[in-house]
């Protein structure tokens, strides 16, 4: 096996174990006995146990950025890109099920740019500039795009946590209903709303 060979063996091994037991319940040992290597081996390629995991939800932060950013990137009407956006989302839950449950997993090394919960807000910030210019448009006040955009990215991304685990209704379904209540919730605004008890 060549050395990239090698890496990526190892990779996809520790994917694996950190997807089915999590950062802590992982061990350097246990990568390298599922691999048919020695630990030195895990160790010359990454250093640790945390090296490899930092390349491994590196490598999962950008295949959902990727399908995210597509799903975002062209003009269309907002209701499109929100359906592309839960498309997005659980396509991935449902492509990658080892990686999603590695990016929502909590990790004690996961540093203030490698969260589960700062690539959402990476997200948000597009949804934001997309809800942005929509609000000034219709006349809603554009400086509230970045509070409807984290409600948007947090309703579709605990969602997905939801759906990872039950897979029922079918993905396309849950995308509809997601889409349904954010798109209906949406195009019914008041532009000024109050609590009616205080």
């Amino acid at each position: 096996m060549t050395g990239k060979e090698r890496r990526q063996q190892l990779l996809d091994v520790a994917r694996a174990l950190f997807a089915e037991k999590g950062f802590d319940g992982t061990s350097i040992e246990e990568i390298a006995h599922r691999a048919n290597v020695s630990k030195p081996v895990v160790y010359e390629h990454f250093g640790g146990k945390e090296g490899i995991y930092a390349v491994v939800v590196d490598r999962e932060m950008h295949s959902l950025m990727d399908g995210m950013t597509d799903a975002l990137s062209e003009d269309a009407h907002p209701r499109l890109l929100l359906e592309r956006a839960a498309g997005a989302l659980l396509n991935y839950v449902e492509g990658s099920t080892d990686g999603f449950r590695i990016l929502v997993r909590d990790s004690p090394v996961a540093s203030a740019t490698g969260t589960f919960s700062s690539l959402l807000n990476d997200i948000a910030s597009q949804v934001e500039h997309i809800l942005g210019i929509q609000f000034s448009k219709t006349g809603y006040e554009p400086k509230l795009a970045a509070l409807y955009a984290q409600a948007l990215v947090g309703m579709v991304a605990l969602t997905g946590q939801w759906w990872l685990e039950v897979r029922k209704p079918k993905k396309n379904e849950v995308a509809a209903h997601l889409v349904n209540l954010a798109w209906n919730g949406l195009s019914n605004l008041e532009g000024k709303p109050t609590l009616r008890e205080r």
